[in-house]
């Protein structure tokens, strides 16, 4: 088993940060998501909203996995979320529903209002577990570990670019008035592709070696 931690924080406030983490599907950082649909969503006797969403993602295989062992490379993975309204928190776990003996990927994601009530904190731990055997299931854990960093990075910046869309759209109701799109309405990131990178956020990364 491998383990992977890292933290981020974002200038935006916690309501901004929430939205643009359930509005970061589609955008240019996140090319191997091919789907992404709503199956069920409810409110908590307490007043949290959960959801349920079905995520189809595509990935590429490393040059020294067995031919014909995986016949596609698409998965299917399930994501299960909880907004806290009360308690400035979203909490939300993923784990990939097929392909789990070559690699089992669960992931798990917290966005907290910070201290100073004006930022946000995201945290998101991982856990890797392979039961391939053949003497590759430390190798498979390092590939999936090594790859979800890099993908860990690149969902960053998909939602620091929506977080930028979400600014300009509320900047464009505070100049225009109702004549100017919703905070709902489609995001358009063209010409945006590398602006994510310049976002204002900061974030460190722990890995934790194989039990």
């Amino acid at each position: 088993m491998k383990l992977f931690s890292q933290s981020f924080h974002y200038d935006d406030n916690w309501t901004i940060v929430a939205l643009a983490f359930f509005l970061r599907y589609p955008n240019p950082y996140a090319s191997h998501v091919l789907s992404c649909d709503v199956i069920s969503r409810e409110f908590t006797d307490a007043g949290a909203l959960r959801t349920t969403r079905l995520i189809l993602k595509r990935g590429n295989l490393p040059a020294w996995f067995p031919a014909g062992i995986m016949p596609r490379q698409e998965s299917w993975v399930v994501e299960e979320s909880e907004v806290d309204p009360h308690g400035r928190v979203v909490r939300c776990v993923t784990r990939n529903l097929d392909h789990v003996k070559s690699l089992q990927v669960i992931e798990s994601t917290e966005l907290k209002e910070a201290q100073d009530g004006k930022s946000t904190f995201q945290h998101t731990d991982a856990r890797f577990v392979s039961r391939f055997g053949w003497g590759l299931t430390k190798r498979i854990e390092q590939f999936g570990a090594a790859k979800f960093k890099a993908n860990v990075e690149r969902s960053r910046q998909g939602i620091s670019l929506v977080l930028r869309s979400l600014r300009e759209l509320r900047e464009a109701r505070m100049h225009l008035g109702a004549g100017a799109p919703s905070l709902s309405a489609r995001l358009d990131f063209s010409g945006y592709s590398a602006m994510a990178s310049s976002s204002r956020s900061s974030f460190h990364t722990e890995f934790t070696p194989e039990s």
